[in-house]
């Protein structure tokens, strides 16, 4: 009878220590959760939220089926958040879409030669780099694409897209795609190191222009453009066409560096965050360079938009082309604690007469289409009349 005694107490000590440990082990959880939150900065409501955000992950982790990676619980957390905010411009990036990531604004990666955008919930082709393994393959501007080696684009975040097309050097990517008047097509294209010579400039033959295009706006855009100028004027260059046509855009670092030498002294951009704190780029040139043509287009976008915007409030340039495409807001690149990243929107910019461009584009000075099928360059020569006209004035 003392042995049965003795057994059921024991039995009863222990399924007691076992919910004495759950019930530790439940609040020590709960008490770090609401250090953390208190350390944060959260009031109740976001420590409630974050709470049944711990309590889910731990239910998955305790009670599915199957064993879980606590890792790709995270990252899937991380991505829904940021899927969430329905903003084409903001990602999560894995370690592998990160280090593609830096290897594109770094200058140099395996690709196609292509820049894309997002508008109206599709995938388009915005520009094709020439020399690349995009234009041999007879990709143009307004090409939709679909899918992604078989994958429908609708699968991933907008921005993703194009971290997907990159890979190995050497490799296969196929696209769907979509091109107006024609049936939907797959296109193998063998993926290349490429090297973005972002700005080349030359002087228009029998004349006392010079011309330079920036196709985008990397680490070495501004060092580029630079060289490129310096060198148009040991030339004899008078007046100067920029041409943005098809420049997706870029870092607003290396946009503001070239703003630095051609818009006059003053504001370039101002960026506003969403407490209203703005921060300004000014200009410190003193002395005008002279004489200024910018081209754009419907592919002109983001930091094109802020060195058009500058050029056109300053009156420093005339706009010749189409309405740009209307990509006003900032995205901050941060680096995470596991080689991943996150791009997101942190704020929206202005020109520097206080324009929001965010959706609506710049509107040229001077509007010139760009016909298909065109064997000339319109606007080109739009531009070269209207800048020879300037030169002759001065």
């Amino acid at each position: 009878m003392s042995s049965l005694l003795e057994n059921a107490f024991m039995f009863m000590t222990k399924k007691r220590l076992a919910l004495i440990i759950v019930a530790t082990v439940l609040i020590s959880f709960f008490l770090f959760v609401l250090g953390l939150t208190k350390f944060l900065g959260f009031d109740s409501a976001h420590t409630a939220e974050l709470g049944r955000l711990f309590s889910v992950m731990r239910l998955i982790e305790t009670r599915y089926v199957d064993s879980v990676d606590e890792t790709k619980l995270i990252n899937g957390a991380i991505s829904g958040m940021v899927q969430s905010l329905d903003d084409p411009h903001s990602i999560y990036m894995d370690e592998k879409v990160f280090q593609q990531l830096k290897e594109h604004t770094e200058g140099e990666f395996g690709g196609i030669g292509v820049t894309m955008g997002f508008k109206g919930g599709g995938v388009h082709v915005i520009s094709v780099l020439e020399g690349t393994p995009g234009e041999a393959a007879g990709l143009q501007a307004g090409d939709e694409i679909l899918a992604v080696d078989g994958t429908p684009v609708s699968e991933f975040q907008p921005e993703e897209v194009a971290l997907h097309i990159r890979g190995e050097i050497g490799t296969d990517v196929t696209l769907k795609i979509h091109r107006k008047g024609t049936e939907d097509k797959d296109i193998t294209i063998a993926r290349a190191r490429i090297h973005l010579e972002t700005a080349k400039g030359k002087m228009i033959e029998g004349t006392q222009m010079g011309y330079i295009r920036i196709s985008s706006f990397s680490d070495n855009t501004a060092k580029e453009f630079g060289e490129a100028l310096d060198d148009l004027k040991a030339q004899g260059m008078q007046g100067l066409i920029i041409d943005l046509r098809q420049n997706a855009g870029g870092l607003i670092t290396s946009c503001v560096d070239i703003a630095g030498r051609v818009v006059p002294r003053g504001p370039i951009v101002s960026v506003v965050e969403r407490d209203g704190s703005k921060k300004e780029y000014d200009s410190a040139l003193e002395t005008p360079f002279g004489p200024i043509v910018v081209l754009i287009d419907g592919g002109s976008a983001s930091a094109s938009e802020i060195l058009a915007g500058a050029l056109q409030d300053t009156g420093a340039a005339t706009l010749v082309g189409t309405k740009s495409y209307g990509k006003g807001s900032v995205q901050m690149v941060i680096p995470l604690l596991h080689d991943d990243g996150l791009k997101l929107t942190i704020a929206k910019y202005l020109t520097p007469c206080g324009r929001s461009i965010d959706g609506t584009g710049i509107d040229p000075d001077v509007e010139v289409d760009l016909p298909e099928g065109t064997t000339s360059d319109v606007q080109l020569e739009k531009a070269k009349e209207i800048l020879q006209e300037k030169i002759e004035q001065r």
